[in-house]
This record gives C-alpha cells, structure tokens and sequence, in this order.
C-alpha cells in the first residue's frame, strides 16, 4: 500500500508544509515501519493490542505482519477445554413413533417414564405432588446407576399420569401404574402413589433382557383381536400391590 502511494498512480493529501497525509492510528504506524525496516517485530502481549496492529497491517497490506499477527493471537488465545461427553443421556421421546424407534434400535433393555401432572380431570390428593416427585427423583437415580446397562427414556405428552415401563429385545415385559381414582367424601381425586420396592424390582428384573439371549421362560396369552398368541406383558397397579395381567398389545 505504501509503496502504491508513492507510486505517483494515486493522490496523496499534503498538508500546508508539505507533509503526507496517511488517514490512519498513528499510534499503530510504528510498528508498521519497524516490521518494514527490520521484517521482523516484538508484538505486546495484550490480545486487544495485536488486533489493533492486525488491522493497520491490513490496511497497508504487510501479508507477513499480517501473519505474525495472527500466529501471536493464537498462543494467547486461552487451549480449548477438552469436550465432555455425558456418561448418562435420558432422551425425551417426542412421539409415539419415534419412541418405538428407540426401543427397537436400543441394544440395552430399556426403562420409560411417562409423568404428566397436567393431563387430569381431577384434583391431586394432599400426598400426591410428593409422591409424583419422588418417582421422577427414582429414575434420576437409577438411570445414574444403570446407564450403562439400562437404557432410560422420559415421555411428558403421554395420555397417563405416572406410568414406569420396562422393555426387552424391543417389546414391553412390564407396566407399573403409579394413579388410582379414589373417593374424597363424594369428589374423585386423583391419588399418585410410589411404589419405590415394586420399581426397583422391575429394573432388576429388565436386566435378565440384556444382551441377545432371551429368558427361558415367556408367558403367552392369546390376543382377542387376532387370535395369536402373544407375550404377556405383566401390569401392575400401585394402588392395588397385584400384579394385573393383561394382553400385550394394549
């Protein structure tokens, strides 16, 4: 650039004594004259420093200055933190397909939550926030303590309220339903229980589904609708303790 400006091709500015004119930080300038006598410089070690050099390099084109610059905010530029991937991952399934995705591709037994407080026509008996918490603080804790076997899923637009269940080699082995209608003098409530030994008797029993091989034992029941025979999924109601056994394919 400078040597274009004096080229005699481009106008300079002179003032009344017949001084150049360069429209530029002066205070910048001498570290550009210094690289252009020396083609080399000490650059100060305040980032904000170098890039203000960087620009003026820019401007009068010092390709090597240019680089000096760059290569200098580089090393002071503070080592990237290693990335950290986290040991345990809960996906939030988004609909009911891409749940079944999930559990079909999944190579570890997989357990689900479904809790949505909102979706009730009824009043929550007194015990019932507690209660609904204490489920969710459950599957934080097991899914900490199993995320290595167990995969663990959350569903938050489901049509229940508190649901656990438990899935091996892509299909469901178990339910635990967590509601109940109960009568409050002549209101229904709804009443949310924690079933905490129940839940983690299930989890244990999911783990018999890792790896290829199945249990030796499978329980069949005939389906209604088409007349084969199924797996029979084991459901089980919090507020009644007995297991309930129901077709597969609900």
């Amino acid at each position: 650039m400078l040597s274009s400006m004096f080229s005699g091709r481009m106008e300079v500015e002179k003032d009344e004594d017949g001084y150049h004119l360069v429209d530029r930080n002066g205070a910048y300038f001498a570290y550009i004259l210094d690289f252009l006598r020396d083609s080399k410089i000490v650059l100060p070690q305040d980032p904000a420093e170098i890039k203000q050099i960087l620009k003026e390099a820019n401007f009068f084109a010092v390709q090597e200055l240019i680089e000096a610059c760059h290569e200098s905010l580089n090393k002071l530029r503070p080592p990237k933190e290693d990335q950290i991937t986290p040991i345990c991952q809960v996906p939030i399934v988004t609909s009911p397909f891409e749940e079944q995705k999930i559990i079909k591709q999944s190579e570890k037994p997989v357990v689900k939550l479904l809790y949505n407080r909102g979706n009730n026509k009824y009043s929550y008996t007194n015990s019932s926030d507690d209660h609904m918490l204490r489920n969710i603080e459950l599957f934080d804790k097991l899914a900490l303590n199993f995320t290595n076997r167990i995969k663990f899923i959350r569903d938050v637009v489901g049509e229940d309220i508190c649901v656990w269940s438990f899935y091996g080699h892509g299909r469901k082995i178990s339910e635990i339903c967590c509601t109940s209608i109960v009568y409050a003098t002549e209101k229904k409530q709804t009443k949310v229980e924690f079933p905490e030994a129940r839940i983690y008797e299930e989890t244990l029993n999911i783990l018999l589904y890792e790896g290829k091989g199945r249990p030796q034992m499978e329980e069949l029941e005939k389906d209604v609708s088409s007349g084969e025979f199924v797996p029979r999924v084991r459901r089980i109601h919090a507020g009644t303790g007995n297991p309930q056994q129901q077709l597969g394919n609900r």
